[in-house]
This record gives structure tokens, sequence and C-alpha cells, in this order.
């Protein structure tokens, strides 16, 4: 029996060449996910925001994902590990619905809004995992507000300022949860789905960011020793962009 082919995309971010080391350990692991899933891999390497911190050029989503005319989107940071035993996690959601690894509550990093109030579910993103279809693309719509008042609403958590983290680098995590809030979009974790799976120690990802990278690789090797393979040092042909 016929049937149209579910069309699937996984972005990453490397503007500026992002830490070749770190991306040799995750950009395969990656591009095996996105094979099994049947998902396109596009590596989002050309700036569109110059004026922006890089991690805001995520939004580049938004319009990309359009064009390509993607059922679903999944975007993952180029320092993340995932296992390839992962399931198809398109499967795991209805395509009225936005997942996330995990969440925070709002007023944790950032200022309450009308959106927030309004909204009531304090949703607080991670963004370094999100999955959301063509139903739910808003998630990703870049605001009209200027950097100084997007930075202004953003407060990171004490183990962030004693790493001197600048509270631009969280302005994708707050846009999104002013998406969800603004869009009223339903949400979920894949922590919980993975608790209603029986799947809750399952360590399927692995991501770190309160460390520098030469750390970050020595804790990705040690992962890797744990799930039982290391990552080949040679990337997979999904690396490269879809032609759009």
């Amino acid at each position: 029996m016929w049937q149209k082919k579910i069309k699937k995309t996984i972005f990453t971010l490397n503007i500026d060449n992002y830490d070749q080391s770190i991306r040799e350990i995750t950009y395969p692991l990656i591009s095996k996910y996105a094979e099994k899933i049947g998902a396109y891999f596009y590596i989002i390497k050309d700036r569109k925001f110059p004026d922006m911190p890089v991690v805001y050029e995520k939004l580049q989503i938004y319009e990309l994902a359009q064009q390509m005319e993607n059922d679903w989107n999944i975007y993952i940071d180029s320092d993340a590990l995932i296992h390839p035993d992962l399931m198809d996690i398109t499967t795991l959601i209805p395509k009225d619905t936005v997942m996330q690894w995990g969440s925070d509550p709002v007023t944790r990093r950032f200022r309450n809004n009308r959106y927030f109030l309004r909204d009531g579910r304090s949703i607080g993103c991670c963004n370094w995992f999100t999955i959301a279809s063509d139903l739910c693309i808003d998630l990703w719509k870049p605001p009209d507000e200027t950097l100084e008042s997007l930075v202004n609403e953003i407060y990171p958590i004490a183990p962030e300022e004693t790493k001197n983290i600048d509270r631009s680098h969280f302005i994708d995590d707050y846009v999104l949860s002013y998406n969800i809030a603004k869009y009223g979009l339903k949400y979920t974790t894949l922590k919980n789905k993975l608790i209603d799976l029986g799947q809750k120690d399952c360590e399927y990802f692995w991501h770190y960011y309160l460390c520098n990278n030469d750390k970050k690789i020595e804790k990705m090797k040690q992962v890797l020793a744990r799930w039982e393979f290391m990552a080949k040092k040679k990337l997979h042909p999904l690396e490269s962009k879809e032609k759009i």
C-alpha cells in the first residue's frame, strides 16, 4: 500500500567551526541516528542574525523547516551525545505537541511576563534537544524584541554565573519558552515519556555545558566507554546540507 513518506530533519548548529574534536565524536552518532529514523541531517553554518548571539541562529529553523516542507524538525546541540539505540522520537508525540529533553520552572532563569502568567504552566526551555512538527513551527519564530530587551529578561542560575556564562547564552532558551507560552503550544519532555515507557534509567543522551571543551571531551569518552562503543572519527555523508 502506498504511503506518503514523512519528512524529518535533524538540525544542529556549527557557526565559526565549533571544536572539531567534539564534532568528530558527536556528528557520527547524530548521523547514525538520522539514518535509522529516515531523517536528513542539516548543519546550520551560516549567519543570518549577525547582531545576535550565536545561539540565536537556531531560530533559522523557523524558515528552513518551512522551505524544506518538513513534517518533523529535531534540534540537537553539536556537543550532545545521542545513543543510536534511541527510538524514533517522532512516533512518541502527536504533531500538536512540542518535546524537549527536560524543562525548568520558567522563573528559575527568566523574568515573568504576561504570556508566562497567562499560560500558567511555567515552562522554561532547555533547548539543547527539541522536537516539533510543522504544526508547531512557531516554536522557533524569531521575536520582534531587541537583543537588549531579551537579555534583560534572563537571569542565569548560580553555577552558570560562577562559570561566567553570559546572559545572552540563554537567549534561545528564553525565546522558545516565550513562544510556547505566547502561542499556547502543547508541551512534554522526553524524560517524562521514558518514565511512561518504563525506560527512565536508559541513558540515551549525554549533554553537559558547565566545563571547558577539553574536560567535555574527557567526559564524552567516559560515556562512550560506558556505552561500550566509540564513535568513528569519520563523518557520515548525511552531515552535508540538504539542498533546498
